[in-house]
């Protein structure tokens, strides 16, 4: 890793946050994290040891969820700090699409001395807005290692069906979209399905239609439909 403006996809916060701040040379850098994040994972780190002083502050959200709030709070950081080399890091399980846009004029164009970080546990949680702007990190521990549960080489209508009603009842937008992101993998993968034109725009679609607030449920079973309709004969 390096102190430069990214996003990084990650499942240890605390541990990365840690292995940012120990980076540091002569940097402010300031965190802006939601606080069950810093609840699980300071207590087994050095964060606190390495974030000591007026040159690195750790800031916990008052909400359990990252808001506009929030995003405000980081563009001030962001302009009061044009003079001084900052790192400002943002970190929360996912952004909301509000936030992401709040945030996007100032990504693009940062005050002068100023690295923004983005600390996310799903690639999928990114707008495409962003990912154009900043490069994005997988961490090797947030990869997904076990097999997909949904097997694409052997997608029937049964394998649909259960599929969507075992997630049903514990789908929310950004599961959903990592969802879609772990089917249109394994969808290439399998070289099972014509992937033209067309089949890409599926995938697209699903992520638009979540951004937009349109059922996970409804957007899987769709996708999933469309693309046993594309699969190779």
């Amino acid at each position: 890793m390096t102190l430069a403006s990214q996003v990084i996809i990650t499942s240890r916060f605390g541990g990365t946050i840690e292995s940012l701040a120990a980076l540091r040379v002569d940097e402010r850098m300031v965190v802006i994290a939601t606080p069950q994040l810093l609840e699980e994972e300071t207590e087994s780190t050095g964060l606190s040891a390495l974030c000591k002083g007026d040159m690195c502050r750790i800031i916990a959200t008052e909400k359990r969820n990252f808001r506009l709030e929030d995003a405000k709070l980081a563009i001030e950081k962001a302009y009061m700090s044009s003079e001084v080399e900052t790192v400002i890091i943002l970190a929360a399980k996912e952004f909301s699409t509000e936030v992401q846009n709040k945030l996007l004029k100032v990504i693009e164009e940062p005050p002068q001395c100023v690295t923004f970080m983005l600390l996310v546990s799903s690639r999928a949680a990114v707008l495409p807005t962003i990912r154009s702007r900043l490069p994005v990190v997988v961490l090797r521990e947030a990869r997904e290692t076990e097999a997909f549960e949904l097997d694409m080489k052997q997608l029937d209508l049964a394998s649909v069906y259960g599929f969507v009603q075992k997630h049903k009842r514990l789908m929310d937008k950004t599961t959903a979209k990592t969802l879609v992101e772990k089917i249109s993998t394994e969808a290439m993968k399998s070289q099972r399905f014509d992937l033209d034109e067309k089949t890409l725009q599926l995938f697209q679609d699903a992520f638009k239609g979540l951004d937009v607030g349109s059922p996970p449920q409804f957007i899987l079973t769709t996708l999933l439909l469309k693309l046993l309709a594309r699969r190779k004969r």
